[in-house]
């Protein structure tokens, strides 16, 4: 069915806002974009004149899609290479969505979306359209089909899973940089006990290779083990230019709202990597280098001026 150009803006304008819920439910910004496609395939088949509410009629129709996609997605993440991360955004991505409050951007951090792989489908959509979203507990229970009681304890057991596993800072970015200069400082020391003093007591390394880039399947955990682990990483060597093909550039930036050093080679950005903050020192470092994940965010670097690296290696 063809959609007048009105229909067509409508879909238009709320694209960002839907684009937005699929990142947060997926964890990945190309597949949010295939189902807010599939979506608007949706819109185009529906007799449009007889949609009441056509936002929640799309956020509904979305939400489901984003659900059948996480039941399929946990099937294949049994047999993912490694440890699964989700796929990190840059400052100014408009799937990041709104950020105008605590709770927005805590729900698009990358601790918060990694913990979310803890959640069942259900769960993680209550959560997202709750705490990213503001949608009261009446409309989540039209999109979901549930009750409203039924809302409200799901999003009670979502947001006591993620507490578990998340202790919620927030750090100015010129805090962040220089905690960030420090540990690059300590890191190319050759040194581990610089590096020791600047990490929390249960402090954790993980990494997303995808089978593609070499990546340890088990996060390394405690602070004398990652800090080892971090000496070894940025320990110039034959090897590690081999890896990457050439000399890395480590610009310190923003990802998912939060302190990340992107590792740029040859104008594409081999490897994100995202630090958990906290007053007690570096809790957590999230790196992404699997290819297929880092698209999006080498299209964004490459359209932008991000002044000189604090760092080059190898």
């Amino acid at each position: 069915m063809a959609l007048t150009t009105s229909e067509v803006d409508r879909f238009e304008a709320s694209r960002p806002r839907l684009g937005a819920i699929a990142y947060r439910l997926l964890g990945s910004a190309s597949e949010a974009e295939d189902v807010v496609q599939e979506t608007y395939l949706r819109w185009q088949a529906a007799d449009v004149g007889r949609i009441e509410v056509p936002e929640a009629w799309l956020t509904k129709v979305l939400t489901n899609l984003c659900l059948n996609q996480l039941t399929s997605a946990r099937a294949r993440r049994e047999t993912y290479v490694g440890q699964w991360l989700p796929e990190p955004l840059l400052a100014g991505d408009p799937m990041l969505g709104p950020a105008d409050t605590a709770e927005r951007r805590e729900s698009v951090s990358y601790a918060v979306l990694t913990l979310l792989e803890r959640l069942t489908p259900g769960e993680r959509a209550v959560y997202v359209l709750r705490e990213a979203f503001d949608y009261p507990h009446r409309e989540i229970a039209a999109i979901l089909d549930l009750t409203e009681a039924a809302s409200q304890q799901i999003l009670h057991r979502a947001r006591k899973h993620v507490a578990e596993g998340r202790t919620r800072t927030e750090v100015d970015e010129a805090a962040a940089r220089r905690i960030v200069e420090e540990f690059l400082a300590a890191a190319t020391s050759g040194r581990t006990e610089p590096l020791v003093r600047l990490l929390t007591q249960d402090a954790v390394a993980m990494g997303d290779g995808g089978g593609k880039v070499p990546a340890r399947a088990k996060a390394f955990e405690g602070a004398l083990a990652v800090a080892k682990f971090m000496r070894g990483l940025f320990k110039p060597g034959p090897a590690q230019r081999a890896l990457v093909g050439g000399s890395a550039e480590f610009h310190f930036t923003t990802a998912n709202g939060g302190p990340a050093l992107v590792a740029v080679v040859d104008g594409r950005v081999f490897g994100i990597m995202c630090l958990e903050i906290t007053p007690e020192g570096i809790a957590a470092f999230r790196s992404q280098a699997n290819p297929d994940k880092l698209e999006r965010a080498t299209r964004q670097w490459a359209a932008g001026d991000h002044g000189d690296p604090m760092l080059t290696l190898f």
